[in-house]
C-alpha cells in the first residue's frame, strides 16, 4: 500500500471509532498511533503519546484554557452573569421581543467572561427562559433566541475555541482575538436584526416589555459594575497591548475570585465545585489536544493532506470557489459531528490547503469559527439546540430549530460578508 491509501485507511478507521461512540480525542490517538505504526514501526508510535502529552501539560500557552475556564466558572459563581442580564434588560426589556434581544446582548457579554457555548447556554437558559415564559413569549423565540445568543460564547474574545486553533495552528492567540471583535459584534447586531425582523413579521411572538425608569437603569449599570471591570481589565488589557493574554487571563482569574469572595459567595464547597468544574472541562481539551497532535503527525507522515492539497490545486477551481466549498462541508459536518470534533479532525486537511491558496490563517481562524457556530444550530445534530431541549424537554426539538431559522440565515449572511470583505476584520 502507499503511504497516501495508510492515511485514507486510519481517516476512516477514526470514524467508525467515533461511529461507535469513542471518545474523539481517545480515537484520533488510536488512528494516529495505527497510521504511524504501519508506515514506521510502532516503537516511535507509541513514544508518540509520552512525546505529545509531556508537550501539552508543558506548554503555557495550554494554560490559557485552564484560566478562561476557571475565569468563567468564578464568573457564575459571582453571580455576574446574572447582573449582566438585567443591566441588559433596563435598556431593551421595552421593546417588541426586548428579552429575546436582552438574551443576545447577555450571551455575548457572559462569552466575554466565559468563553464556552455550551456554559454559555445553559446559563441563559436558567437565566431568560423563565423570564421569557412569565412574560408570554413564544417558546420558539424564546429557546431560539437562548440557542443562537450562546453560539456568541465561542466567538467573542476570549474564545477557548480560538484558543485551541491557535494552538493547533501555531498561531498567535492575540491576533486571533483582536481579529474576532468586528465579526462578534457583527454577530450581535445581525441577531438584534433578525429578533426585529421575526417580531415584527408576528408580532403574537413577543409582546411590548414595561419601560424602565433610568433610575432603575443607573442601578443596573451599578450592578454590573463587577462584570464590566472584570471585563475591561482582561480585553481591555488585551486589546490595548498593555498585557499579554497569558496575564490577561491570570488577572481575570484574580479578578473573578476577589469578587466572588466579597459577595460573599466564595464558600468552601462553592471554590470546590468550581475548580472540579475546571478540571472536568479542561482534562477533556487536554484529551483532544493530544490526541489531535497524534492524529496529525500520523496524516502528515502518510502525506495524505499534501496529495489533496496538490490535486484541488490542479483541479482548476478559483481559489473563492474552494473557500466556498470547505464552508459547506464545515456546516455540513458540523450537523453531523460535534463542531470542535469537526474541526479539529478536518484542520491536518483543511489548513495546509488554506496557506496553499494564499489567505491569511488568522483569517481563517475566525471563519472556522463562525461555521462552527452554524453547525451548532444545524439540524439532526445542533449541540446548543440539544443543550436547550436537555433543560426544558417540553418545548419539542422542531420548535426550537423553527426558533433559529431566522438567526441561522444572518448567520449565513454574516459568513459570507466576511468571506467575500475579509476587510471587515481587524488583521
Amino acid at each position: 500500500m502507499t503511504s497516501e491509501t495508510i492515511g485514507v485507511l486510519g481517516f476512516v478507521f477514526l470514524f467508525v471509532m467515533i461511529f461507535f461512540q469513542v471518545p474523539i480525542g481517545v480515537a484520533m490517538a488510536i488512528s494516529g498511533v495505527a497510521t504511524v505504526g504501519v508506515l514506521i514501526g510502532f516503537d516511535p508510535a507509541f513514544s508518540l503519546i509520552a512525546i505529545e502529552t509531556f508537550h501539552s501539560l508543558a506548554s503555557p500557552d495550554l494554560a490559557l484554557i485552564v484560566l478562561f475556564v476557571l475565569m468563567g466558572n468564578l464568573a457564575g459563581l459571582a453571580g455576574l452573569s446574572a447582573d449582566l442580564y438585567r443591566f441588559a434588560h433596563a435598556f431593551l426589556g421595552h421593546f417588541r421581543g426586548g428579552l429575546a434581544m436582552t438574551t443576545i446582548g447577555a450571551s455575548a457579554g457572559f462569552g466575554a467572561i466565559c468563553g464556552s457555548s455550551l456554559a454559555t447556554t445553559a446559563t441563559m437558559t436558567r437565566m431568560s427562559l423563565p423570564e421569557m415564559r412569565a412574560r408570554g413569549y413564544a417558546s420558539e423565540l424564546a429557546t431560539g433566541s437562548i440557542a443562537a445568543g450562546s453560539t456568541l460564547g465561542i466567538i467573542v474574545p476570549p474564545s477557548i475555541i480560538l484558543v485551541l486553533y491557535g494552538l493547533l495552528t501555531e498561531q498567535a492567540i492575540q491576533p486571533l482575538f483582536i481579529a474576532a471583535l468586528i465579526p462578534a459584534v457583527i454577530a450581535v447586531l445581525f441577531y438584534l436584526f433578525a429578533i426585529v425582523v421575526t417580531v415584527w413579521r408576528n408580532p403574537a411572538l413577543a409582546p411590548v416589555g414595561e419601560v424602565h425608569t433610568w433610575e432603575d437603569r443607573r442601578a443596573s449599570v451599578k450592578g454590573a459594575g463587577g462584570f464590566l471591570v472584570l471585563a475591561l481589565a482582561v480585553s481591555g488589557g488585551i486589546y490595548s497591548g498593555l498585557i499579554t493574554v497569558n496575564e490577561a487571563a491570570s488577572v481575570g482569574v484574580s479578578l473573578a475570585l476577589l469578587i466572588a469572595w466579597k459577595r460573599g459567595k466564595m464558600t468552601r464547597a462553592a471554590l470546590r465545585e468550581s475548580l472540579f468544574d475546571t478540571a472536568d472541562t479542561t482534562s477533556m481539551i487536554y484529551l483532544v489536544l493530544i490526541g489531535a497532535s497524534i492524529f496529525s503527525y500520523g496524516m502528515t507522515l502518510s502525506e495524505l493532506p499534501a496529495s489533496l492539497v496538490a490535486a484541488i490545486e490542479g483541479s482548476g477551481l478559483p481559489p473563492l470557489v474552494i473557500i466556498l466549498l470547505i464552508q459547506l462541508m464545515y456546516i455540513f459536518l458540523g450537523s453531523i459531528f460535534d463542531t470542535v470534533a469537526a474541526m479539529v479532525i478536518t484542520l491536518p486537511f483543511v489548513f495546509p490547503l488554506i496557506l496553499a491558496l494564499g489567505y491569511d490563517p488568522i483569517w481563517w481562524g475566525v471563519i472556522n469559527v463562525i461555521v462552527m457556530e452554524i453547525g451548532m444550530l444545524t439540524p439532526p445534530i445542533g449541540l446548543n439546540v440539544f443543550v436547550v431541549h436537555g433543560m426544558v424537554p417540553d418545548v419539542p426539538m422542531r420548535r426550537i430549530f423553527a426558533g433559529v431559522t431566522p438567526f441561522v440565515m444572518v448567520d449565513i449572511l454574516r459568513l459570507l460578508l466576511l468571506t467575500l470583505f475579509p476587510a471587515l476584520m481587524i488583521l
